[in-house]
C-alpha cells in the first residue's frame, strides 16, 4: 500500500509538473495578464487534465456507461495531445534562442540612425563688448536625452511575445495535426497485411493455408458497433480458412458492451474462428466475455487444443493476467499430449510466453497486446517489455509474430503504429 502511495504522489507530480510547463508556454508566456484569453487557457489546461483522469478511472469505477463515453473523447485525446505538445515545445526551447537573435538584429537594422551634428563653420572671433560676444558668452541650451531606456524595454517585450506566439503556435499546430491523423487512421479502420511463413511440418494440402489474425479490438466507450462492423468487413473480404481473435477484444461489461460485438457474429471462415483471452478481458469479467464470444459463433481455446483439418494443431492459452485470479495459461495441458510430428500454431495474447512456447514445440505462435508501441517514441517503451513488438522473429524453432491490433487502447490514435489485421499464410515446405 505504502508503494502504491508513494508511486500515485510520483505520478501526480509529474503530471502537474507537465502541466505546469504546458500552461506556462501556451497561456502565460503568450497572453496579457489579467486578460481574458489567460483566464480561458487557465481553465482549459486545468479542466482538461482532470477529464483524462475522470476517462482512466471512469470504467473501473463502475461509473455509467453514458458518463465514460462523454468523458473519454476529451479526456484520453488530450492524454495524446498532451505527449506531442511536451515533446514539441521541448524542440521550441532549442529554436527559441535563434528566434530571439534573429529578431534583434531585425529590429537593430530597423532602428533609426542617430543624427549627427554638423561642426559649426568656422567664423571670426567676436569683438569683445559686441552683441555676438554676449551670445557666445551664453551657456548653450542642453538637449534632453530621448527615452531610450524605455523604448528599448518595450521592443524586448514585444520581440518575446513574438517569440513564444511562435513557438507555442507552432507547437500546438504539430501536436493537433499528429493527433488528428493519428485519429484518423484508427476510426478509418484497420488494413490488411500479408505474411507468409513456412513451416517444416505443414503438409503439403495445407500449402497457402490463411489465418486472419486480429487482435486488440478493444470495444469501449469511443470504438463500439462500427468499428466491429468495419473489422468483420475486411476479415470476411479476404475469404480466410480460419480466423484467429488473439485477446484484447473490450474494455468493458458484456452489459455495456455487448451490442457492440454482435458483429462478430458475421464473421466467416471455412474452419471457423477462435479467440483467446487477453489481459483486458480480466479488467472487464473475462468468463462472461468468453460466455458471449460463444453465444456469437466463435470457438473460446482456454488452454486447449484442436486439429484443424488441414493437419496442423491450433491452441489457445488463458492470458498470463489470468493468474491473478487462478486461470493463467496452461502449456500442459493445452500442448503436453500431442504429437509432436504435427505442427502446431499457438494462439497466445502476450509475446511475452513465447520461451513457454518453445519449450513446448510449438510452430508457430500468434500474438498481440504491444499495439506497435501505438504512439512513438512508444515502441521503444513496448521493446522493454516484450521479446518482438511488431512482426516475425524466430525463437529457436519456433516463430512468433505479433500483430499491432486493429483498435486501440486509451486515445483513439496510433502514431508510427498503425492498425493492421494480417493474413498469415502457411507455407509447406514440402510443396
Amino acid at each position: 500500500m505504502v508503494v502504491f502511495l508513494l508511486v500515485l504522489v510520483v505520478v501526480l507530480a509529474l503530471l502537474g509538473g507537465v502541466h505546469w510547463y504546458v500552461w506556462r508556454r501556451l497561456v502565460r508566456d503568450v497572453t496579457v495578464p489579467r486578460s481574458l484569453a489567460r483566464r480561458v487557457g487557465t481553465a482549459v489546461v486545468v479542466v482538461l487534465p482532470l477529464l483524462s483522469i475522470a476517462a482512466l478511472v471512469s470504467s473501473r469505477a463502475g461509473a455509467p456507461f453514458v458518463l465514460q463515453q462523454v468523458v473519454a473523447w476529451p479526456g484520453f485525446l488530450w492524454l495524446a495531445v498532451l505527449l506531442y505538445l511536451v515533446m514539441a515545445l521541448l524542440v521550441g526551447e532549442a529554436v527559441r534562442p535563434l528566434l530571439r537573435a534573429w529578431t534583434g538584429r531585425r529590429a537593430a537594422a530597423a532602428a533609426p540612425a542617430e543624427p549627427v551634428t554638423a561642426p559649426a563653420a568656422e567664423s571670426a572671433e567676436p569683438v569683445p563688448g559686441s552683441v555676438e560676444a554676449a551670445e557666445s558668452a551664453a551657456p548653450a541650451p542642453v538637449a534632453e536625452p530621448a527615452p531610450v531606456a524605455e523604448s528599448q524595454v518595450e521592443s524586448d517585450l514585444s520581440r518575446r511575445l513574438f517569440v513564444s506566439r511562435v513557438v507555442a503556435g507552432s507547437a500546438a499546430a504539430v501536436a493537433v495535426g499528429t493527433v488528428g491523423y493519428g485519429t484518423y487512421g484508427v476510426l478509418r479502420g484497420p488494413r490488411v497485411k500479408r505474411v507468409t511463413v513456412p513451416l517444416a511440418k505443414i503438409p503439403r494440402a495445407a500449402h497457402g493455408y490463411r489465418i486472419a489474425v486480429v487482435s486488440d479490438i478493444h470495444l469501449g466507450p469511443i470504438l463500439g458497433r462500427a468499428h466491429t462492423q468495419r473489422i468483420v468487413d475486411t476479415i470476411n473480404a479476404t475469404q480466410p480458412d480460419l480466423i484467429a481473435v488473439v485477446g484484447d477484444l473490450v474494455d468493458g461489461t458484456v452489459e455495456n458492451l455487448g451490442p457492440a460485438a454482435e458483429p462478430l457474429a458475421r464473421l466467416r471462415a471455412r474452419h471457423g474462428s477462435f479467440f483467446v483471452t487477453g489481459n483486458h478481458e480480466y479488467f472487464s469479467g473475462a468468463d462472461a466475455w468468453v460466455d458471449h464470444v460463444r453465444e456469437l459463433g466463435l470457438h473460446p481455446l482456454r488452454n486447449v487444443r484442436v486439429e484443424v483439418p488441414a493437419g496442423f494443431d491450433l491452441a489457445g492459452v488463458d492470458d498470463v493476467a489470468g493468474e491473478s485470479i487462478g486461470e493463467g495459461p496452461d502449456f500442459a495441458r493445452a500442448l503436453g499430449d500431442r504429437d509432436r510430428s504435427r505442427a502446431a500454431v499457438l494462439l497466445a495474447h502476450q509475446p511475452v510466453v513465447v520461451h513457454d512456447a518453445v519449450r513446448h514445440g510449438v510452430d508457430l505462435q500468434l500474438s498481440g497486446h504491444t499495439h506497435g508501441g501505438q504512439l512513438w517514441p512508444g515502441n521503444y517503451l513496448a521493446e522493454l517489455a516484450n521479446p518482438t513488438v511488431a512482426g516475425l522473429e524466430r525463437y529457436g524453432d519456433t516463430q512468433l509474430y505479433v500483430s499491432r491490433g486493429a483498435g486501440a487502447w486509451g486515445p483513439p490514435v496510433r502514431v508510427g503504429a498503425p492498425s493492421d489485421i494480417t493474413i498469415v499464410e502457411l507455407a509447406s515446405k514440402q510443396a
